[in-house]
């Protein structure tokens, strides 16, 4: 009986060789500008061992204080998260293929959800600590625009994706534009956009943490306070709370996603 071998990588031409060996030569080079060593690992394993002895037992003394805050960060999160797919979804209309009314719409609403997907968190949360003050308002904003850039790729995306046959059908008898978007087009894409919604959502809690680093209010503001007065065991709690509340936003995610989809 004839066993043929199992399958093997092609060799790769020489141009494919020469961008292999380019690739590995600038991650080699990446790792050594870095100035990542053992020697510096050896000499900061002592010190995180001691930031971890500091850190339990936890302190809950003002354990109402934080809950309340990670409350909070959860209301900035959805809050920002519901502007902001209320605002993708005429945004992504104007970014699809076969929907937008014009090449250069289209264009100028690809290159703002281009622009509000390539800009960090944090310096969408600076600009509006600046411009709106410190507090969850900042915060609110810089979910929204976030949600935009990410929610607003994905829902051009899923209705580029949808039965052209049906948009076609209601054309031939006379339907608006506005009338086959509503009618076909999102109807279709309805169950991607429940779960890049809930994708937001998730995403959302993980961000909000963060931008309260920078004054954008929550429970991040909690955490850095924590960590400058060197209160490593309130900093635990706040980190233990804030992991319960991801993962309960990751499996209600996902119960809602078996349901829908």
């Amino acid at each position: 009986m004839n066993v043929s071998a199992p399958p093997r990588f092609e060799r790769p031409g020489a141009v494919g060789f020469t961008l292999f060996v380019a690739a590995a030569a600038f991650i080699i080079w990446s790792f050594q500008n870095s100035g990542l060593s053992l020697e510096h690992l050896e000499r900061g394993f002592p010190a995180i061992i001691r930031v971890l002895g500091r850190m339990f037992p936890p302190d809950i003394t003002d354990i109402d204080r934080i809950l309340w805050s990670l409350l909070t960060t959860f209301q900035m999160a959805i809050a920002g998260v519901v502007l902001g797919l209320i605002l993708s979804l005429p945004i992504a209309i104007l970014a699809a293929d076969g929907l937008s009314p014009h090449p250069v719409v289209k264009q100028a609403a690809r290159g703002l959800i281009a622009l509000f997907r390539t800009v960090p968190d944090l310096v969408w949360a600076l600009i509006f600590v600046i411009t709106v003050g410190l507090g969850s308002p900042a915060g609110i904003l810089t979910i929204m625009v976030d949600t935009i850039g990410f929610a607003g790729r994905f829902f051009a995306t899923a209705m580029e994706e949808t039965d052209k046959g049906s948009r076609e059908a209601l054309a031939s008898i006379g339907a608006t534009r506005s009338g086959i978007v509503f009618s076909s087009v999102i109807p279709d894409a309805m169950p991607s956009f429940i779960a890049t919604s809930l994708f937001c959502v998730e995403k959302a809690v993980r961000s909000s943490v963060v931008l309260g680093l920078v004054g954008a209010g929550g429970i991040g503001v909690e955490l850095k306070v924590a960590f400058d007065l060197f209160e490593y065991d309130v900093a635990a709690t706040i980190i233990i709370l804030i992991f319960i509340l991801v993962v309960c936003v990751e499996q209600a995610g996902e119960w809602m996603r078996r349901r829908v989809m």
